[in-house]
């Protein structure tokens, strides 16, 4: 069964391209009625009518009746209501219904390309946004069906490894180990860093590590691999620790493609789009210029032989295309990044790796920022360490926990707080549109009040609370009566589930889920300060919580695609 929104949408397109083939009627909800179709005034022109003639001509061809009612409004709007029966038996259906109506879809093979992290350096406030964009993406796609490839792209390659390599000898591989095993991945590189700052001899054996690194010698792969299994551990603490999906299997760094580098340039050479310039070999995909007009290249292999991120990127596209069959690929990072996977993308196409049927999207996002609205901080000056973040969240979730609860256990009150710590960070940033920076601010985060992620938490705890009073679990399946105008508000606003997923899906905007659960969790506020519910007689109240019931679990399978937790008690 379509949606009530989509079902709507196809009649009324049908209804104006009868009048005139090609017309496309806008249609959006409305505070004189349930929606409102705009297009009438657009077709006067055209047709030489007036806008209420053209309505009058659309409403004689319009096929709905089984629907909704139709009038004419205004200077030429059509307002639709909808039935009272037609939302009472979707409602029915979407109780029935443990997807409340959203249809799988014919699975299709989605690579998502996220978080990345580099080896040896600790996860910051900076990967944050592109971890939890990725996973929430992962598992809308995952929930419509699709089989998804997770790929994490983590710098696991490059010069720098001579020097971290090095330093571990001199260390010792056991403390190094040590060391690294307890997340203290920052500290390992700063020391690295002051070596090859200031010691001559241990620059000269960096510089040597690093030939051997990449020649494959068998002992310096072997010391590689230690740093890399070592912060490949500590990755998948941090993700467990914000309840991310991303395991140690979905790992695939930059070192995964150096095998393919060669071919790569091979490949491009045989179709005569690679062109030297200035001792570089590049592609000059068309349309791109640089600041000055000229042509902007894409280098593949630069001028001292070794390869940079767009050689590693091209392989990975044509892998992800060639090998593991995908469909479509998503790349969620941030964007600055946006003209270089652009161009990546249009050398791709250009090499034949990525056919136009396969959609291929550079997802990016803005930046987190301080409350002096420029890049997020310590008060020392250092960038934020997401473990850090998440443990502010947690206190501070913590003591709101015990003040609203004091009577809660401490294993309860804990889990409690981590759940209300991840909304608030995850919500916070989810619900801004991802291509906005926003500023990160706990205290508002936090609060249960206002739009964040611990008041939609609140809004399905005070439902459950409702069934526990009410001595039930869960509600009868009824048939939803309507009779008040916050009752028919809001079931208007839970069969728009559908509708919400799709759209968040298709643009890949988290923020339009996030914005659909709060107007339902508005919706249900109204409905439950106007309507009583257990003291409602007989009929009507069952009626009543056939819809606490059906918003409650619209609220729990919307915050669960988001990555965020439902709580039976807050």
């Amino acid at each position: 069964m379509s949606s009530l929104y989509a079902a709507l949408e196809e009649r009324l397109s049908r209804a104006f391209d009868a009048v005139s083939p090609g017309a496309d009627p806008v249609l959006r909800p409305s505070e004189h009625a349930d929606f409102q179709a705009n297009g009438a005034l657009g077709l006067a022109k055209v047709l030489g009518q007036s806008p209420r003639e053209v309505a009058q001509r659309v409403i004689d061809v319009l096929d709905i009746a089984d629907l909704a009612r139709v009038e004419i409004a205004g200077p030429g709007f059509i307002n639709v209501v909808v039935s009272v029966d037609e939302m009472s038996q979707r409602l029915v259906d979407l109780l029935s219904n443990e997807r409340l109506g959203v249809e799988r879809r014919s699975a299709r093979r989605v690579v998502i390309d996220y978080s990345a992290p580099n080896v040896a350096k600790e996860m910051h406030v900076g990967h944050l946004r592109s971890t939890v964009i990725g996973d929430s993406l992962a598992r809308l796609h995952r929930f419509l069906g699709d089989e998804v490839i997770a790929r994490n792209h983590v710098g696991d390659w490059g010069t720098p490894f001579g020097m971290l390599i090095e330093h571990l000898l001199d260390l010792g591989e056991a403390e190094a180990v040590a060391s690294l095993s307890v997340g203290d991945l920052d500290s390992f590189y700063r020391a690295a860093r002051a070596k090859f700052d200031a010691d001559e001899t241990f620059r000269e054996r960096s510089r040597a590590r690093v030939v051997s690194l990449q020649s494959g010698d068998e002992e310096t792969r072997r010391l590689w691999q230690i740093l890399v299994d070592q912060s490949v551990a500590y990755f998948s603490e941090v993700y467990e620790a914000l309840d991310v999906e991303l395991t140690a299997a979905d790992v695939v760094g930059e070192s995964a493609y150096n095998d393919d580098l060669e071919s790569v340039l091979h490949d491009l050479a045989a179709k005569d789009l690679l062109v030297e310039s200035e001792g570089a070999q590049c592609v000059f995909p068309p349309g791109f210029v640089g600041r000055d007009g000229e042509p902007q290249p894409l280098i593949v292999r630069k001028s001292d032989d070794g390869f940079g991120y767009a050689a590693t990127d091209l392989a990975a596209v044509r892998d992800r295309v060639g090998r593991l069959g995908a469909d479509e690929i998503y790349y969620v990072v941030g964007s600055p990044q946006s003209q270089h996977f652009q161009m990546v993308f249009s050398v791709a196409r250009l090499a034949g790796w990525l056919p136009e049927w396969v959609h291929c999207e550079h997802v990016a996002f803005g930046s987190v920022l301080g409350p002096d609205r420029k890049m997020f901080k310590s008060r020392t000056g250092e960038t934020v360490k997401l473990i850090a973040l998440l443990d502010d969240a947690t206190e501070a979730a913590r003591r709101e926990v015990t003040a609203r609860r004091p009577e809660i256990g401490v294993e309860e009150a804990e889990s409690l707080a981590r759940d209300v710590a991840r909304a608030a960070i995850k919500y916070a940033d989810l619900s801004t549109d991802r291509l906005r920076d926003y500023v990160f601010d706990l205290d508002r985060m936090i609060s249960a009040e206002g739009d964040t992620g611990p008041y939609l938490q609140y809004a399905h705890a005070r439902i459950r609370a409702l069934f526990r009073r009410a001595g039930i679990e869960r509600a009868p399946h009824v048939t939803p009566l309507l009779h008040e105008p916050s009752e028919r508000a809001l079931a208007l606003g839970l069969l728009g589930w559908p509708d919400a997923v799709e759209a968040t899906v298709r643009t890949s905007q988290p923020h339009r889920l996030c914005s659909y659960l709060f107007d339902v969790a508005q919706r249900f506020s109204t409905f439950y300060e106007e309507c009583p519910v257990l003291n409602a007689p007989e009929g009507v109240r069952e009626s009543r919580l056939a819809l606490a019931e059906l918003t409650a679990r619209t609220l729990a399978q919307g915050l669960a695609l988001l990555g965020i937790a439902a709580p039976e008690q807050m």
